[in-house]
């Protein structure tokens, strides 16, 4: 059963939770630091994403400070948000004796916007761009269940456990159908035009690739000749979809 957002931390906004709770299954992380008694939340990106990266931290302001992004010596842009009493709380309804954990009484309190944030930090499409995976690389296997398990109760998203070349656990989505489905409902809030990559799926029909692009366009807002260049952008790189 979903709970409502607004039960955690009220004196912040929703979408500021809702971004908060999404980034703490991918690039996000709360951490209370040696010498202070509130929880800071974090999460770092590569130039790559500079502009995902900023639609962040612009939404983010109520808990930013005046200086709370830099560039690190690796390139990577990096965020970090005043320690406050509301960053705590979420932190350890989050945290399991001071330590994060993937639990249902927190996953509960997801939204369409935190999927798309969790998909637009460690989400890919793969196998041609028809099927999906969200690299939890961080996250033991009794997570991952639990990650599972949630996503097929609450979103009636099937996603199968497996492991990466690399030896990892990550949650793999293996239809198309349902890689669509789960793509309908994070499409609304997907907002920077450099991650519709992440959502454009390649048909080499060419009536059902129209089709799906229109469906971007339309859940999305972009205008559907964005959606048309990033597409011919993406079939260029891949192999079975050049001209």
């Amino acid at each position: 059963m979903r709970r409502d957002i607004s039960q955690i931390a009220p004196s912040l906004s929703v979408q500021c939770k809702e971004i908060i709770l999404g980034s703490l299954l991918g690039d996000g992380s709360l951490r209370i630091h040696r010498g202070y008694k509130n929880a800071r939340f974090s999460f770092r990106h590569s130039p790559k994403y500079r502009d995902y990266f900023f639609w962040k931290v612009e939404r983010l302001k109520e808990i930013s400070g005046k200086k709370c992004w830099w560039v690190q010596k690796d390139g990577r842009l990096r965020y970090q948000s005043l320690a406050l009493p509301e960053l705590t709380e979420i932190y350890k309804f989050a945290s399991k004796r001071g330590k994060f954990k993937v639990r249902r009484r927190w996953l509960n309190l997801l939204t369409q916007r935190s999927l798309a944030v969790w998909w637009m930090d460690d989400g890919s499409l793969v196998k041609n761009s028809r099927q999906g995976v969200f690299c939890t690389d961080k996250f033991s296997l009794k997570e991952q269940k639990i990650l599972a398990r949630y996503l097929y109760k609450v979103w009636k998203i099937r996603v199968r456990i497996g492991k990466s070349k690399r030896g990892y656990y990550r949650l793999w989505i293996r239809s198309t159908e349902t890689l669509k489905k789960f793509l309908r409902i994070i499409l609304p809030y997907v907002e920077v035009e450099s991650m519709l990559p992440k959502v454009i799926l390649l048909y080499k029909d060419s009536q059902l690739q129209q089709r799906w692009i229109s469906e971007v366009a339309r859940l999305t807002k972009f205008p559907l000749e964005t959606i048309e260049r990033h597409l011919a952008q993406k079939r260029a790189k891949w192999k079975d979809f050049r001209e």
